[in-house]
């Protein structure tokens, strides 16, 4: 059988018999865009964040791009990221004519390093506007002192939460830190709807009234625009679909957990860097890395064994050329270049896990 990195579909048929029913709701009730559905999830993820607000959009990128203009980024701002991501972190960026300033790494948890993040914020030129911690692979950036930082330099924090809903920092969740937070739900995430969407989750009201603006063309009263907009709106299927899944959040996150302990345990000695966990953290394991320099030969052993492992992301955002950045990032190449992520979601067993394990072991010790 094979074993993907990400399998939506398994997703799916964990829970078809309720998406299925979710779904005929919403075709009998007749509204499909911004209606009870979207309503309704939108309480349902600002409760399962302890309270706020939370404002359904078309995607993550979206979310990403509308958080940080609510929270009053404009042209020419700077606003400061990571650059061992997707496109879309710094795509959100440029398309209200902000510019990201990439900062490096920490080399054990390939999430923003603090010093790097202090330094970039006395640096000119530009006002740096907002800063987005990306918690990378499930595992959330370094909060506390991220956020202490921002409010020393007058900056805005936007928190990237594609990859990490359910994540915890000091026992409070990822998502809650900041001043906005923009989530994705793209099919493979932790929360993955059937198609595009994605939220922005704030405990400021202003921010949420900004968004909910913005997401439909800039109005308050319908057909008059009050400022420009967009077109983001989360569909009303989609919606329901996520409070389907929403439910099983946290017990799929365990199995995610269980399944990271698996590897952590059965892997520690071979011959690769495994993931850390940087304490206080809690992890959601959306994806679990290892890191090697002979990535490509092991990816190839798997392959050959019907194990696919993915790599994200194999060029640095500062290496490609529609974000091309001078400043070098050592780290972040090198994480770039040595990263493998092997299947963890939770539509694999702790048999498949055992499986992939052996496949290492024996590809290190022939």
């Amino acid at each position: 059988m094979s074993l993907l990195t990400a399998d939506p579909r398994a997703g799916y048929l964990a829970h078809a018999e309720e998406i299925r029913a979710a779904i005929d709701r919403v075709l009998a009730g007749g509204r499909y865009i911004l209606g009870p559905e979207v309503e309704a999830f939108e309480r349902e993820w600002a409760a399962y964040h302890g309270g706020g607000e939370a404002v359904g959009v078309a995607n993550g990128t979206e979310a990403l791009e509308l958080a940080l203009r609510a929270v009053g980024v404009g042209a020419g701002d700077v606003v400061v990221t990571v650059a061992n991501t997707v496109s879309a972190t710094a795509a959100a960026i440029q398309q209200i004519g902000a510019r990201p300033r990439f900062v490096e790494i920490d080399p054990a948890t390939m999430l923003m390093a603090p010093a790097a993040l202090a330094a970039a914020l006395d640096a000119g030129p530009g006002r740096v506007a907002a800063i987005v911690p990306v918690h990378l692979y499930g595992q959330p950036a370094d909060l506390p002192v991220i956020m202490d930082l921002a409010r020393r330099h007058g900056a805005k924090v936007v928190e990237d939460c594609a990859q990490s809903h359910g994540a915890t920092v000091a026992g409070r969740l990822a998502g809650t830190w900041g001043d906005a937070a923009a989530y994705s739900f793209y099919p493979t995430k932790n929360l993955g709807a059937l198609g595009d969407g994605g939220a922005v989750v704030t405990r400021d009201p202003a921010v949420a009234a900004r968004v909910r603006a913005l997401r439909q063309y800039g109005w308050r009263e319908r057909y008059v625009s009050e400022q420009p907009g967009r077109n983001s709106r989360l569909d009303e299927l989609q919606a329901a679909v996520l409070r389907v899944k929403l439910a099983y959040l946290d017990a799929e996150n365990a199995v995610r957990r269980a399944h990271a302990g698996r590897y952590l345990a059965q892997l520690a000695s071979a011959p690769l860097r495994l993931p850390a966990v940087a304490a206080g953290t809690e992890p959601v394991w959306h994806q679990f890395t290892v890191r090697t320099p002979a990535r490509e030969a092991l990816r190839t052993h798997l392959a050959a064994q019907d194990i696919h492992c993915g790599v994200l992301y194999p060029v640095p955002l500062h290496r490609q050329p529609a974000f091309a950045a001078t400043t070098p990032l050592p780290e972040t190449d090198r994480a770039c270049a040595e990263v493998l992520c092997l299947p963890v979601h939770p539509g694999v067993t702790e048999a498949d896990v055992d499986r992939v394990c052996t496949a290492i072991l024996r590809w290190h010790q022939p």
